[in-house]
């Protein structure tokens, strides 16, 4: 794993693993159930991963939203790729909604809708709150 995985809290926050990516929880979470998709390789620019890595996405795209879906009824979904702090490949994944979601007596808004999403604004997990929200979502998440 790379240091941009590392940073974002791996393996705690490790939801799922695939051949070339990971799905971590996002430890500061802006909207409820934000996700890092990283690259498990050293590359620093998308289009320097092999063509398996960007085949495997819609596999990937396609696990997130149905998971998402169910878990956090969004109303849209943003794949954020900034890499200016953390150079690896990764996509920040905000799903998006009008309003406030709920969990474990933490109440998320989306506090950017229906504009960009307000990174400034994400709340800080704790390590429970890590550990609980990553078997949330491993618990929905497809085989």
């Amino acid at each position: 794993m790379n240091a941009t995985i590392a940073k974002f809290g791996h393996p705690a926050t490790l939801i799922r693993e695939y051949a070339h990516w990971v799905v971590l929880l996002r430890p500061a979470q802006p909207t409820l159930g934000s996700l890092v998709l990283a690259a498990k390789s050293d590359a620093t620019g998308f289009g320097a991963l092999p063509p398996e890595a960007h085949a495997e996405l819609a596999t990937i795209t396609a696990d997130i939203e149905s998971v998402l879906t169910a878990a956090v009824g969004y109303d849209r979904i943003n794949y954020l790729m900034l890499m200016m702090v953390d150079p690896h490949v990764h996509f920040h994944v905000i799903p998006r909604y009008d309003g406030t979601r709920e969990r474990g007596g933490i109440d998320l808004p989306d506090r950017g809708w229906p504009k960009p999403p307000d990174l400034g604004s994400a709340i800080p997990l704790d390590d429970r709150q890590i550990a609980d929200w990553t078997a949330w979502l491993k618990e929905v998440w497809p085989a």
